[in-house]
């Protein structure tokens, strides 16, 4: 693990942005013209700290999310799915990489990220804290997973800040990749044997839950829409995003002769808006904030990454970079 874990506090100490109320117009009248934010340009102190949070627990997510199906790769049937998982793994640990550059744009350091990443201060998507059992798990997640994802990061490459949405450009055109890989081994699964079907049922039985919380709390009780909607860090909210999801996946999953395990789930004619049974968001919190099924594993996984690769830092960065043991 990296020694740079108090970098970013010096930084802000020693150049704190005044909110100066005449900056802050130009800054909001810019935004409103759908102008990008780039580093060198003034911004709120709220704007930048709310940029880094959203980036890098993005970027932490893409790390994080490349485990479960990390550990399909020697087991996924067949040579071909071996190898487009393989492509797949490394696509996801690229994305991370570009997300982590953009997130040090606003003056945190990789370093420092990763730091508070091992810690568990910063946080990353709650669904990558569920075990893939299966190959019927692995196949959710590259189809399901990866449209939700795809929903979110297409609104967003719209957004305000420069080197986020340029990066979510890229990010989004491999996604869809992903996405076809995905939905081509739910289809093979759903259609194959009696098996095969079960297997695939019972993947979605399980993941349906963790999948309403991956866009998020409803809007109502999220801590940080509002701001971040205003400034179109984000540019659709929490609520809208699982809508969309649900408009576009449901009636896929429904031609496959899948069921959702929702009884209440269906859409509202008059309003247009899918009504299913609220997610235990009780659950949500106790595994965003580090008790979920795999959060100790996942992490454990990281940080043993981490000590493993010290030499390969040590030897590109040089012995003046200061390091300390990884956590325990």
């Amino acid at each position: 693990m990296y020694g740079g874990g108090n970098t970013f506090e010096k930084i802000k100490a020693k150049a704190p942005h005044e909110e100066d109320p005449v900056l802050l117009a130009e800054f909001e009248a810019r935004i409103e013209r759908g102008e990008k934010i780039e580093p060198t340009d003034w911004m709120p102190d709220l704007y930048r700290r709310q940029l880094i949070r959203m980036i890098e627990q993005h970027a932490h997510s893409e790390i994080i999310g490349a485990l479960p199906e990390g550990t399909w790769i020697t087991r996924a049937p067949g040579f071909k799915r071996k190898l487009a998982l393989m492509a797949k793994v490394q696509d996801e640990v690229g994305h991370a990489q570009l997300l982590y550059s953009a997130a040090e744009t606003l003056g945190k350091p990789r370093e420092a990220m990763i730091d508070d990443l091992l810690s568990g201060k910063s946080k990353y998507s709650n669904i990558f804290n569920y075990p893939a059992y299966t190959w019927a798990d692995s196949a959710f997640i590259s189809w399901l997973v990866d449209a939700g994802a795809i929903v979110n990061q297409v609104a967003n490459s719209r957004g305000s800040y420069g080197p986020y949405s340029r990066a979510l450009e890229r990010i989004c055109i491999e996604e869809s990749f992903h996405l076809k890989f995905g939905h081509h081994c739910v289809i093979h699964l759903a259609t194959g044997t009696p098996a095969q079907r079960q297997m695939m049922q019972e993947a979605l039985n399980r993941w349906w839950a963790p999948m309403q919380h991956f866009f998020g709390p409803p809007d109502k009780i999220s801590a940080h829409t509002e701001i971040l909607m205003k400034w179109k860090v984000k540019m659709l909210s929490n609520d809208d995003t699982r809508q969309q999801w649900l408009d576009m996946y449901v009636p896929k999953i429904w031609e496959l002769g899948l069921t959702i395990p929702d009884e209440n789930l269906r859409k509202n004619e008059e309003t247009g808006k899918w009504e299913y049974t609220e997610p235990d968001w009780e659950e949500f919190k106790r595994v965003i904030n580090g008790d979920g099924p795999c959060n100790k594993e996942r992490i454990a996984v990281r940080k043993t990454a981490e000590a493993r690769g010290r030499w390969v830092r040590r030897a590109i960065l040089g012995n003046e970079v200061q390091y300390v043991q990884p956590l325990a």
